[in-house]
């Protein structure tokens, strides 16, 4: 059978250097009996790869002989075919299973199916993770009890010195998982929460909450964030603060929207729904615009706040904007569209704005069958309001034409009969010829 051939050597951390297989398990690199790169448990046994694998962060420097050529992870249970190749064991074993009988890799044709362990790259790959499994746990206790400090020197201090403790303590929620429960369990969420209030500043305020988003917060720590005050310092720092903090209240929100206690009350807010409009209209900050649309979406859920949504010109705004969405962030502005269509109010703003229908008309049979939904509920809502004057002008604008390619397209049964529905609507002010040559029809499809 071929040898499993290895590259010349590999570089471990602090400049050593593993010449070749054989050598590392000679000179004890490799885990083993005293070796050097193993990682001990509490009665010296090896800490599962598979375990060190998921535990820890995304690791981007594994070497390429480390990783399933067919899964592309490391591997935890490395075999050897006859042709040299080395698999996972349960990729390859799949591969045969399924009736081929080549290498995956060079598509050989395979004259043995035995599947070999390939124990020296096994304990290879077991040190060299276990080196940086230490770093990790290292680094992990290392920054969980920085996060402890942390959070005694909030209790203590004020004014800047606050600003600068909640600084670094967000940097280490966000970036290490560990601190998150280290916040959890050491009351940091009750504390948080008590720097937030009528007279926190925007600095403390930003920076608090730039940590709450990032934690799991239980229904007590949702109920205090819940209060007026509260509410009001979020309201205000999601007009007033930089995008990230913006971001961040959004996020906040939509929090605790998720609540079984959340009241429609609560966003209720002229200032917070025009601080929404502002954010989602900002071309600066795709990600502002995103947070914005979809906090709309959710409280367009609540059927009370819909009318407040238009009152602050929402509907004019959100139609002049979809021509500059990108096609991910369209289907969220005309969800939104099409919840404010349900309300009086909101067909008349649809119905007064001029772009309302042939931007709509535009987004059919463009983006997707959502898409196209909600455009055309919200046509529909527009013409049967106003067939006489909406109906015209959705059929100067193609809607016509358009409609005729959803009834022939794929799109659900549904989608095939409002939009039959609205052709019908829109032809009774044409003669047959006349809408004929209004859809725009080829001779075919005539």
């Amino acid at each position: 059978m071929p040898q499993y051939q290895q590259p010349p050597s590999w570089r471990l951390e602090g400049g050593g250097q593993i010449l070749d297989l054989e050598t590392a398990v000679k000179d004890g690199i490799l885990g083993g009996g005293g070796g050097g790169g193993g990682l001990g448990g509490a009665a010296g046994e090896k800490v599962d790869l598979k375990k060190m694998i998921e535990e820890l962060e995304p690791v981007e420097d594994v070497p390429s002989v480390f990783i399933c050529p067919i899964s592309l992870e490391p591997m935890v249970d490395p075999v050897t075919l006859c042709t040299g190749q080395t698999y996972e064991r349960s990729n390859i074993l799949k591969w045969l299973s399924m009736g081929h009988l080549t290498c995956p890799t060079t598509m050989q044709e395979l004259w043995d199916d035995a599947v070999t362990p390939n124990r020296t790259l096994h304990q290879l790959i077991h040190a060299w993770f276990s080196q940086r499994y230490l770093h990790f746990k290292k680094r992990s206790e290392d920054v969980q009890g920085r996060a402890a400090e942390l959070l005694e020197t909030l209790k203590k201090v004020k004014g800047q010195a606050r600003v600068q403790a909640l600084k670094e303590l967000q940097k280490m929620v966000v970036n290490h998982s560990s601190v998150q429960n280290t916040v959890a369990d050491s009351g940091g969420i009750a504390l948080l929460t008590s720097l937030l209030g009528p007279f926190t500043s925007h600095a403390v305020g930003s920076e608090a909450i730039g940590i709450l988003v990032n934690l799991s917060l239980d229904s007590e720590a949702m109920a205090n964030l819940m209060q007026p005050a509260k509410i009001s310092l979020v309201v205000d720092m999601l007009n007033e603060g930089t995008i990230d903090t913006k971001i961040n209240c959004t996020r906040l929100i939509e929090m605790l929207m998720g609540e079984k206690d959340f009241r429609s009350e609560i966003v209720s807010s002229l200032s917070l729904l025009a601080g929404l409009m502002r954010l989602a209209k900002d071309r600066r900050h795709p990600n502002g615009t995103l947070a914005g649309l979809s906090l709309l979406k959710t409280i367009c859920s609540h059927e009370r706040v819909r009318g407040l949504i238009v009152s602050v010109g929402a509907v004019s705004q959100l139609v002049e904007l979809l021509p500059n969405l990108s096609h991910e962030y369209l289907e969220l502005a005309l969800r939104i569209l099409d919840d404010l269509s349900t309300i009086p109010e909101g067909r008349v703003a649809l119905k007064d704005c001029p772009q309302t229908i042939p931007n709509a008309v535009r987004l059919l049979m463009r983006v997707s069958e959502s898409c196209t939904r909600y455009a055309l509920s919200i046509l529909w809502a527009v013409c049967k309001l106003a067939p006489d004057e909406c109906a015209s002008l959705a059929v100067e604008a193609g809607l016509a034409a358009k409609l005729l390619l959803v009834i022939q397209s794929g799109c659900s049964p549904e989608l095939k009969q409002r939009s039959a529905e609205l052709l019908k609507l829109c032809s009774l002010n044409y003669t047959a010829t006349l809408f004929i040559s209004k859809c725009k029809l080829t001779r075919t499809i005539q």
